[in-house]
């Protein structure tokens, strides 16, 4: 059985990826809300409702919603 590794086993290069992976989820999220706040139904495919929902699945949700979300103007 594999041993669970806490924060302080870890390497600085892993805890520095952790960490930027995290703030990079959290950015492409906020720019998801921010975005998703910023347009009218009528601009969204979809629900807006739907893609807040997804927009909490990491990096996936976020993603989806700028790939697929919005309509062209």
């Amino acid at each position: 059985m594999a041993t669970k590794k806490h924060w302080k086993d870890l390497s600085k290069g892993r805890r520095r990826m952790i960490v930027l992976a995290g703030c990079a989820q959290i950015a492409l999220q906020i720019a998801a809300l921010r975005d998703l706040s910023q347009r009218t139904p009528a601009q969204v495919n979809g629900s807006k409702v739907g893609w807040v929902a997804a927009s909490f699945i990491n990096f996936i949700g976020p993603i989806a919603y700028f790939l697929r979300g919005r309509k062209a103007n």
